[in-house]
């Protein structure tokens, strides 16, 4: 199920994004369309720069004071995964990769994707953690099986 959602959004996602940029390129013209687009990559090269650097210095700080990292490695992802939705091309890709990437934007991200992290491992730990092999690993020491 995983994987159909994944080969579908590889799919959508550059149809989506082609249909927005030309209907923003009819709505301003190619010109200015592409120089908004030239323009948000700069920017967002230069957000995810800076909260980059501020989320590793967080993750640091926190390490030194020796506490689990919780939020601050959550923040670091999404800065990653916000990068790199920035420097795709396109307005859908764009906004979402604002949405994670921007300080005052980046706390609600953070409790979504925790959330429905949350979520996933509650449903593994209701269907057991190797629900395809009937519930259990088996774990072989030398020749012998051992349960």
């Amino acid at each position: 199920m995983a994987l159909l959602v994944v080969i579908a959004a590889f799919v959508a996602l550059p149809i989506l994004e082609i249909y927005v940029i030309i209907q923003v390129g009819q709505a301003l013209g190619a010109l200015p369309t592409v120089l908004l687009l030239v323009f948000e990559s700069v920017l967002g090269g230069w957000l995810v720069k800076r909260e980059g650097r501020r989320a590793w210095t967080a993750l640091e700080a926190t390490l030194r004071r020796g506490q689990v990292p919780g939020n601050e490695l959550a923040d670091a992802a999404l800065v990653l995964i916000g990068g790199t939705l920035l420097l795709t091309p396109g307005f859908v890709t764009d906004v979402f990769g604002f949405f994670f990437v921007l300080p005052f934007t980046r706390p609600l991200a953070r409790r979504v994707v925790l959330a429905w992290a949350a979520r996933r491992v509650a449903e593994r730990a209701r269907r057991g953690y190797a629900s395809e092999q009937g519930g259990a690993y088996q774990i072989y020491r030398g020749d012998e099986p051992t349960k």
